[in-house]
């Protein structure tokens, strides 16, 4: 009795010689037939060998290409993927920069006149502008994948780490838990005269430029004459109001009343938000009045109401519109969530100062300035500076944000983008901040190139350095209490250079690790100097200061007395 193997071998071997899809097999086995029937009988059992051993070795060889296929189907639909996905967020990126155009009826239904119209008030008011549209925080998306939320996590686990060491230190030191807190309360400090100072601010933004655009738009709706000695006369008080009313009283409250750091950022960085907010109503509105004075399109002027201002001064955008892309709900868990990351992220810089950068800078301000105790104090400040400034991303950027984003139902929360993949300095630059990129891209970038009739983009990107660099470096002085121009220089100088050098064209992970590696250096110089023109200023106040002294860094020539400490 035949085996199975041996009937199924004897079966193949036969059909070998009628089989189209061997040639060699076929080729083979015509030249050893002929009619002879002793001589077929004698080729039968060479047929047979030699057809399991091709068989097999054809089988095999099937079995491995399909397995390759396999691989290959995999792959090729994981790139697929990957490319798909990289397109969508390039064409969503580039349509918030473009001109809304008609879909062909193909891709989608026709839209109804109700959302024609729905759509046209996200539209900018007059020429090309920025376009909102409803879209997520990119680090709400990254977050649902589980390996970035597994680096959420290890900086909670260090910020745990950072509460240990501090309480157990203290509790060596003191013999007790120490929760006292006093850098917290020596930042935050007189801080109802700060919530005073704000709601006055916040009340002459809201009536004051809204009553002046009213009244210059009523002008233009009648007939009076001398529409330029209007617009002069209400330009000018505008200006006026931007210089001292928003820009001197405040500063002045600040400096007289000496306010502690914090409590003076709050002040300085909403005084130049409000100033940018008041600038940007004016900027947008004031073209629709002059386009309603040349077409006589309407009864009268369109004003934005009050309502559209007010939301307009809470919304978590520089740029005016009179409506936004709306989310239908509020999700107040979404909003107690981020507020609360935002005072987990300001215990953690206290305790990033507490444990790594007062111990440092008290015992480097004791000595003279010297070239290797500064090359040591840049590169032990990078750590505390690349910390700080996630930890100030994270907080604001994302969190305060979000949060108001989503109480006023905000939907466009593009607030940044993938700073962290850029491979130039230029596009760090665009899509570290994008909402005060996008102020200045329009306002200053493309107002400049306007009035210059486009014949001076460099000029035009030198000239919103400068202002960006200004505006840093005012901020810092005015909080600090003295002048120390090292973000400025940095701003122009290398920030300059680097922007032309690492431009958009560089591509590759080189490229990007050498911007992480000035970014990180850049994070040490700022930390390193200011820390130390901040201890210098206390360690060596001067008695009769000159013009010339206030502008000389204390920590050049300060050395504070073994006796003194």
């Amino acid at each position: 009795m035949e085996s199975e193997d041996d009937s199924i071998l004897r079966l193949r071997s036969r059909a070998i010689p009628t089989m189209p899809t061997f040639p060699d097999l076929k080729s083979s086995l015509d030249g050893e037939l002929s009619p002879g029937k002793g001589q077929q009988s004698s080729e039968d059992n060479h047929i047979t060998s030699n057809g399991r051993i091709e068989v097999e070795r054809v089988i095999s060889k099937k079995l491995q290409l399909k397995k390759k296929a396999e691989h290959l189907k995999s792959d090729l639909m994981r790139q697929f993927d990957t490319q798909v996905n990289d397109f969508m967020d390039s064409l969503i990126e580039e349509s918030t920069s473009l001109e809304p155009a008609p879909v062909p009826a193909v891709f989608s239904p026709p839209m109804s006149d109700k959302e024609r119209s729905k759509l046209r008030h996200f539209r900018p008011p007059h020429g090309e502008g920025k376009l909102f549209v409803s879209r997520r925080s990119l680090l709400d998306e990254l977050f649902e994948v589980n390996h970035i939320r597994t680096i959420y996590h290890m900086f909670i686990a260090l910020l745990i780490l950072f509460i240990l060491s501090t309480l157990v230190v203290d509790f060596i030191d003191e013999g007790r838990l120490v929760l006292e807190f006093d850098l917290l309360v020596y930042a935050f400090g007189q801080f109802p005269l700060v919530v005073c100072t704000w709601i006055c601010m916040f009340l002459s933004v809201l009536f004051i430029p809204y009553t002046l655009f009213y009244l210059w738009a009523q002008s233009h709706s009648g007939s009076h004459s001398h529409l330029r000695l209007y617009s002069l006369l209400f330009g000018t008080l505008f200006l006026l109001y931007q210089a001292l009313g928003l820009g001197f009283l405040p500063t002045y409250t600040v400096v007289t009343n000496s306010f502690p750091p914090a409590s003076c950022f709050i002040i300085i960085l909403e005084q130049v938000r409000l100033m940018m907010k008041a600038h940007s109503f004016v900027r947008e509105n004031v073209p629709r009045v002059l386009a309603w004075c040349k077409e006589k399109n309407g009864p009268g002027p369109v004003v934005p109401q009050v309502s559209q201002y007010l939301y307009f001064l809470f919304a978590p955008t520089l740029i005016y519109r009179d409506k936004y892309p709306r989310n239908p709900v509020i999700r107040w868990g979404y909003v107690v969530s981020k507020l609360l990351q935002v005072l987990g992220c300001l215990f953690y810089a206290y305790y990033v100062f507490v444990r790594l950068c007062i111990p440092q800078f008290r015992s480097i301000s004791l000595q003279l300035f010297d070239l290797r105790a500064m090359v040591l104090c840049v590169f032990n400040s990078i750590l505390p500076g690349v910390l700080i400034l996630f930890l100030g991303f994270f907080a604001f950027l994302h969190c305060w944000l979000n949060a108001f984003a989503e109480m006023l139902r905000f939907a466009d929360r593009m607030f940044y983008k993938d700073w962290w993949n850029s491979t130039s300095f230029a596009n760090y630059y665009r899509t570290w901040n994008v909402v005060v990129h996008d102020w200045l891209y329009y306002y200053v970038y493309r107002d400049f190139l306007w009035m210059s009739q486009k014949r001076c983009r460099p000029a035009a990107m030198l000239f919103v350095f400068t202002v960006s660099a200004v505006v840093h470096e005012y901020i810092l002085a005015i909080c600090f209490g003295f002048f120390y121009p090292v973000l400025f220089c940095l701003f122009m100088c290398f920030g300059m250079m680097f922007n032309f050098i690492l431009h958009d064209k560089r591509k590759g992970p080189i490229w990007n690790i050498i911007m992480w590696t000035s970014l990180f250096l850049g994070q040490g110089v700022i930390i390193c100097l200011y820390s130390q023109e901040w201890y210098a200023q206390r360690y060596c106040p001067l008695k009769e200061p000159s013009f010339f002294e206030l502008l000389k860094p204390r920590s050049w020539s300060c050395e504070r007395p073994d006796d003194r400490l």
